[in-house]
């Protein structure tokens, strides 16, 4: 496609043609895809990241500077999308060991074969339960509690006001607190 032609593509997307969207879409989602998984290295979480790529696209079409290349930019905000992605499954790895790790400190106290099961099992339930809140909600209680930070650490880095934060934290400790109640045994 030259320039001429990818421009007046460009104008029918603007313009909310589907049929142009969907054009735009096919010529360059197995592009995105290959370089996304070539990023993250998961077929799933690369469909995703194109998903989300082309929505992004969409979403600032219009800031689309045609002195640079389409394709330039579009993998610009894939690979962005990626390397975000890769930086959040990171800070979950990383929580996710510093929790097993704290776990297996407790665990020590204990000693026999059935309370280390009751740990591993209590510790499955809890993760389940932080991961099954939505990423605004679980970004806060890991910042909060798995990173320490204060509100408004948390809000300078979540670009949000501090009585947000305070609301999406109570909000996460109500959706969690009937898990955490039994699994501390109250």
């Amino acid at each position: 496609m030259n320039d001429t032609e990818q421009a007046r593509l460009i104008s029918e997307c603007i313009a909310g043609n589907q049929a142009a969207i969907e054009v735009l879409v096919r010529q360059h989602e197995v592009g995105v895809f290959r370089l996304a998984l070539s990023i993250v290295g998961d077929a799933v979480d690369a469909n995703e990241i194109t998903q989300e790529t082309f929505i992004a696209v969409l979403k600032s079409l219009r800031k689309y500077q045609e002195k640079r290349s389409f394709k330039a930019w579009l993998y610009t905000i894939a690979l962005n999308l990626s390397r975000s992605h890769l930086r959040k499954r990171k800070v979950v790895e990383r929580l996710k060991s510093t929790i097993g790790g704290i776990l297996r400190m407790e665990a020590q106290k204990q000693s026999t074969p059935e309370d280390e099961v009751i740990r591993t099992e209590k510790e499955e339930v809890v993760w389940s339960e932080l991961n099954s809140l939505d990423e605004r909600h679980r970004e806060v209680v890991i910042l909060r509690y798995f990173h320490e930070l204060s509100v408004s650490e948390i809000s300078e880095i979540l670009s949000i006001n501090e009585g947000t934060v305070h609301s999406r934290l109570h909000n996460a400790r109500e959706k969690l607190r009937g898990v955490l109640k039994s699994v501390h045994g109250e």
